[in-house]
């Protein structure tokens, strides 16, 4: 397939004006000026002319509960946590999401290609995120990472859930040292695996210790909810303590703390802003967050966290970030690029570079104003949307 026209945000370098995609077995073979992109189509490649437009990377959600909580079906279609038992590690989000949740067609036709999909937040921890393709019937073929993150929580959820129940985690205090436990744990069982191969001895694996290999390792990151000021320090705390990787999914509270998150070096995943600040931890929440976190030097995307708000307003909640404060360039990073790289996906998905998915976005013109269309969504190379039909 070739795409021909339109303006090309490339997120690679700089925009191309009258730009020309050419797209081989799912990925970016070519791309430059149309003068640049000699068009030759096979008898099987279509040419797809776009007179007027933006073609971008396809938009990326870094975290929602999109399929694993559904939409319309109340508590037959709600899989997001395992509320009996604080520390579920070895849950898989693959293993719960419905793909054919009607919030993925929603997310086809506002430009969003791709997904971070996991547990929610009732757990100290919840289980295994996922990365995932926006369509198709069969999951395993949606998956572009799994596991993809390990989701851990701090603050009010946890706390609400289990002091209801009679049992801990009723205080922060609770939460912290129950996850430096369950992580205490995982290190030692980590070091006895290593000794008995180490030593060409038997070792039995435990499923349940398995799972915090690829966290401990640092292929994969903690994934921590977290909104309050004290709970983001305590939630770094843990991680310097146990030299993890880890992302900062919500930070509601992180423009008071800017300076010292800059230090610290940990992503961040602001929101969902377009959202009422229905509890405590979030009474700080704003859509400035964002841009006060990218000044100062936080690497940092936008998400609805869907449900809470829906999927197809990820465009939109970005410009209200842009509205507030966020430079408009590091808007459309903070849905595309910067998503990619805090979700270990970079390699991709995330801007439109030669060997990359040809995951593609073509807008009528800045996907972050309210009456901009989407024109075609394209996932590893398929039109899986058109305006026209």
């Amino acid at each position: 397939m070739y795409i021909v026209g339109g303006i090309i945000k490339t997120m690679a370098g700089e925009d191309i004006p009258d730009g020309c995609i050419h797209v081989v077995g799912g990925k970016i073979a070519e791309i430059g000026r149309r003068d640049e992109v000699t068009v030759h189509p096979a008898a099987y490649e279509k040419v797809l002319e776009i007179k007027k437009g933006l073609v971008m990377p396809g938009i990326i959600e870094a975290h929602c509960h999109m399929g694993i909580t559904e939409e319309k079906k109340g508590m037959e279609g709600d899989d997001c946590n395992e509320t009996v038992d604080p520390i579920t590690p070895w849950l898989r989000a693959v293993d719960a999401v419905n793909t054919m949740d009607a919030a993925f067609d929603d997310a086809v036709r506002a430009g969003i290609t791709s997904a971070m999909i996991g547990p929610g937040s009732s757990n100290v921890v919840g289980g295994q995120f996922a990365f995932l393709k926006t369509r198709g019937r069969r999951i395993d073929d949606l998956v572009v990472k799994a596991p993809a993150a390990m989701k851990v929580a701090f603050g009010e959820n946890p706390k609400v859930n289990y002091s209801g129940q009679g049992k801990s985690p009723s205080t922060r205090m609770a939460i912290a040292g129950m996850l430096r436990e369950e992580l205490s744990r995982a290190v030692a069982y980590a070091r006895s695996k290593k000794q008995a191969e180490e030593n060409g001895e038997s070792f039995e694996e435990d499923f349940r210790m398995e799972c915090w290999l690829p966290v401990l390792n640092r292929e994969i990151p903690i994934k921590a909810h977290v909104h309050r000021a004290d709970d983001i320090f305590t939630a770094i705390r843990i991680a310097r303590e146990f030299h993890l990787r880890m992302t900062l999914d919500h930070c509601s509270e992180g423009h008071l703390i800017a300076e010292e998150l800059a230090a610290e070096g940990y992503p961040a995943i602001v929101g969902p802003d377009l959202a009422s600040r229905s509890k405590i931890e979030v009474q700080n929440m704003a859509f400035k967050t964002a841009g006060i976190l990218n000044r100062a030097g936080v690497m940092t995307a936008v998400t609805t966290d869907h449900p809470v708000s829906l999927i197809a307003s990820l465009p939109l909640c970005a410009g209200l970030a842009v509205k507030a404060g966020l430079p408009l360039e590091e808007g459309f990073r903070a849905i595309t690029l910067y998503a990619a790289q805090i979700c270990g996906v970079a390699d991709r998905v995330g801007s439109l570079e030669v060997g990359k998915d040809a995951d593609i976005a073509i807008f009528s013109g800045n996907p972050m104003e309210v009456f901009t269309e989407t024109l075609y969504t394209i996932i590893d190379g398929q039109i899986v949307y058109d305006y026209q039909g």
